[in-house]
């Protein structure tokens, strides 16, 4: 592993020296000051799951919060300079006894926090279009991304290197060794002690573009990503795409012999592995979108989020598309869907949309005891299902341009065997009204 990561960093340090025939960007800096970006997201969110397992309790959370975002330009010159500073400020909204859903922090006696802030800052250099940024980072890479999901993202604490030498290739490296959860006050609450992550993304033409991204966490796991997306152009503005995606993780056992997964199905502690994979087809005609796909997994493992802190995952790292409330990420799960998307603007209701999906899992493996013979089955066909839906409006232009409401359901049901090892049956609602207001 160490020496591909060295390769992918002399990749990385080559590319930046080589003269390409398009501009730099940091040719076209036009200042420290003079391209500075500020802005102030106002957030008010509500999640509410509906447990219907006998003793098992809902969960509920609203609150209000404000997330900053400010970014200075680069300097002039050769090697330009900035930084840039991320955090978020919210209070709890009536007395959210039972949070728990990961959106609000928790004391330890499991009642959710008042009020809270977090945040960080990192800063930034770029020579032609490498840029190198160390410090507090929101991330957006498929083997190691940040949960935007609840109220406030997760961050992470490293140092991220991203070149565009090549026209149409983007490489990545980076390193982290800090991860703080939506739900975390603690500026490394997960305890991560080491994430290199590693990449590249192609542009083969306007219609196909191909990724590959690899990340070693230590002493948790290694996982790699591959995706490639052709889109074909139809009659009458019409467009079918096609889309392929997969993960292969292989994971540490733990010191103490464990394992860091929670679905696997065997003993061997030392040889757990998960590859998951998909195909979509997306056929898109005027207001029109409808989507099916096909996912499953393979491996004695389901792709699991991990079990103790240093994993380095929100539950965000899973760019699949049987992904909602459930991610239908079971011990050799497979799954279908089919999505549809209608935008009123074909209505003269411009911003508004509706998304409905019905997802179905079949053939999970899953153990009789989880705390014993793991290679014991209590079935090899326990099943889930998930019907998605949701409405979201933003405002398109006025004093309010940008602001979105934005509300989402699900019901899901899962067979009994496999009720304690995932979700468990739930109907969740969750609502979140989002106010951008730009400062400069």
């Amino acid at each position: 592993m160490q020496k591909s990561q060295k390769l992918t960093l002399a990749v990385l340090i080559q590319a930046a020296l080589i003269s390409t025939a398009y501009a730099s960007e940091q040719s076209e800096s036009k200042g420290f000051v003079e391209d500075a970006e500020g802005s102030v997201l106002f957030r008010t969110g509500y999640i509410n799951r509906d447990k219907k397992a006998p003793g098992v309790k809902d969960q509920s959370s609203a609150a209000q919060s404000a997330i900053v975002k400010l970014e200075s330009g680069f300097t002039q010159g050769v090697v330009g300079f900035g930084v840039n500073v991320v955090g978020d400020a919210s209070f709890k909204l009536g007395e959210n006894k039972n949070a728990n859903n990961g959106m609000i922090p928790q004391n330890n006696d499991g009642s959710a926090y008042d009020h809270w802030a977090r945040g960080g800052a990192n800063v930034k250099a770029r020579v032609s279009n490498t840029e190198v940024r160390y410090g507090t980072q929101v991330l957006d890479l498929p083997v190691l991304a940040s949960n935007t999901a609840r109220l406030v993202p997760e961050y992470f604490d490293g140092v991220l290197v991203t070149s565009r030498e090549i026209k149409d290739l983007e490489l990545t490296a980076g390193k982290f060794t800090k991860n703080q959860y939506s739900d975390q006050i603690n500026s490394d609450g997960n305890e991560l002690d080491r994430a290199v992550v590693w990449g590249a993304k192609y542009k083969v033409n306007d219609a196909i573009n191909t990724a590959y991204y690899g990340t070693d966490i230590k002493d948790r796991l290694e996982r790699h990503y591959v995706n490639a997306n052709f889109k074909q152009a139809l009659a009458n503005n019409s467009s079918l795409t096609y889309d392929f995606s997969g993960y292969h993780t292989k994971w540490d056992a733990k010191a103490d012999g464990g394992a860091y997964t929670y679905s696997h199905t065997t003993n061997d502690f030392s040889n757990l592995s998960n590859s998951i994979w998909a195909l979509s087809a997306t056929y898109n005609t005027g207001p029109h979108n409808v989507m099916v796909a096909y996912q499953q997994n393979t491996g004695n493992t389901g792709y699991d989020y991990g079990l103790g802190k240093g994993v380095g995952d929100g539950h965000q790292t899973i760019y699949m598309p049987n992904s909602y409330l459930s991610d239908f990420i079971g011990n050799d799960e497979k799954s279908a869907q089919i999505q549809y998307t209608y935008d009123f603007g074909a209505m003269n209701i411009p911003g508004l949309t509706w998304t409905s999906a019905f997802v179905y899992g079949w053939d999970i493996d899953v153990p009789a005891d989880y705390k014993g013979d793991r290679s014991v089955l209590a079935t090899n066909d326990a099943q889930e299902r998930e019907f998605f839906n949701q409405v979201k409006y933003t405002v398109q232009s006025g004093f309010a341009k940008d602001a979105s409401l934005r509300v989402r359901n699900s019901y899901y049901r899962a067979s009994n065997a496999y009720q304690a090892g995932y979700i468990g049956d739930t109907n969740e609602w969750r609502i979140f009204l989002d106010i951008p207001v730009k400062l400069f």
